[in-house]
């Protein structure tokens, strides 16, 4: 059974992730925000504090944790900047995640060390700009030449898409349409024919790099391909199952910003000679965030329970990712409103807030995609 009582390590890591949150991404994240900036050197440091392979065992140069300590990390970041719990949380369960879950012991020990130390940065290719949540529809291809494989096409909203060291690429390999037509890649950069392309002018997570990657001509060897040929869709469908839990756990860390930011101001803020807190229509808003907040956060630890049991959490994992991400909404909006005028000034912290939350809605799966799952789970 699952334990409310918080461990050792998840303590250690919340304290030690929130220090170097103040301290390294506090005072410059409105820079960034504005300016679009993605801090590389940032991502280093936090390769050095370990949260870059959060999940990655120690013989691959990890962490070794389990998904509760990661649950922590992403949050505790996304609390001062869903932009940069949101590099950490793609770096770790799509790019990382896939070549851990699914590469050989060689591609593991030529790629991991460089993930989890934080030295490369990486990358996960799936959507492509007419194949969102239609993925089996993708017009990115890889065609076999003798022991390689040349790729051509694009893919689109690809976090790390210009930056990345190495991504993962799914590129169909069969016939469209078919769910074993689809191959894992892992490309490095630097690889001719692969480059960035257009970044994303976003309306939030603005130093969070979204980017198209294209592949013109590019060659491949088969030793990148991750499991075998044809596996890759049924692969990606695992890796965002886990890459729910951390979208919920990012939208977490943004409505616990947003809520504890509104709780400070509505006790200092005063009007008709009381502090605003002290008025029923602001402190029943507040009732109605923390009690979503704690629905969230239930539901994303019963997902992670069941991950680190190695469980099946499909279900599960959608209803934690669809229930956090639209209460992550919910609470920032409801923030602003507290915050009345200031709260639309970005001198307060909530506006960034407001911005960010709306991404948790849409990436790794909308809203509308959760609940095709959940429905599919519950009427099988």
């Amino acid at each position: 059974m699952i334990s409310f009582e918080p461990t050792e390590n998840q303590t250690l890591i919340r304290n030690t992730v929130r220090d170097f949150a103040e301290k390294n991404i506090r005072p410059y994240l409105m820079d960034w925000d504005e300016s679009q900036t993605l801090p590389l050197e940032l991502f280093k440091k936090m390769g050095e504090l370990g949260i870059m392979g959060v999940l990655v065992p120690h013989e691959y140069g990890g962490a070794g944790f389990g998904y509760y300590e990661y649950i922590v990390a992403i949050e505790e970041l996304a609390k001062v900047c869903g932009s940069i719990g949101l590099g950490m949380a793609a770096h770790n369960s799509l790019c990382t995640g896939h070549i851990m879950y699914f590469g050989n012991e060689e591609q593991k020990m030529k790629w991991l060390p460089k993930l989890a130390s934080g030295e490369w940065l990486g990358a996960w290719g799936l959507t492509e700009a007419n194949t969102g949540s239609d993925a089996l529809r993708m017009e990115c291809v890889a065609k076999k030449d003798g022991n390689d494989w040349i790729i051509n096409g694009s893919k689109n909203w690809i976090t790390h898409g210009i930056s990345s060291n190495v991504a993962v690429v799914l590129a169909r390999t069969g016939n469209s349409l078919d769910s074993k037509g689809i191959t894992a890649f892992v490309v490095e950069r630097g690889t001719p024919g692969f480059r960035g392309g257009k970044k994303e002018n976003k309306l939030g997570m603005r130093a969070s790099e979204t980017a198209e990657m294209i592949f013109e001509d590019c060659r491949v060897s088969s030793e990148n391909i991750l499991g075998n040929v044809g596996e890759g869709f049924i692969q990606a469908m695992k890796v965002l199952d886990g890459g729910r839990i951390s979208i919920a756990s990012l939208a977490l860390g943004i409505a616990k910003g947003a809520y504890e930011a509104a709780v400070k101001y509505s006790k200092e803020r005063h009007q008709f000679g009381q502090p605003i807190s002290s008025f029923q229509g602001i402190s029943f808003k507040l009732a109605d965030m923390a009690t979503k907040i704690e629905a969230s956060e239930l539901l994303i630890y019963q997902a992670a329970y069941l991950k680190n049991n190695h469980k099946p959490m499909t279900k599960e994992s959608a209803m934690a990712k669809y229930y956090a991400s639209e209460t992550s909404v919910y609470c920032a909006t409801e923030a602003v409103q507290i915050f009345g005028g200031y709260g639309y000034t970005k001198d307060f912290p909530v506006e960034k807030f407001y911005r960010d939350s709306k991404l948790c809605t849409i990436g790794e799966g909308t809203s509308e995609i959760q609940k095709l799952v959940i429905a599919r789970s519950v009427l099988k």
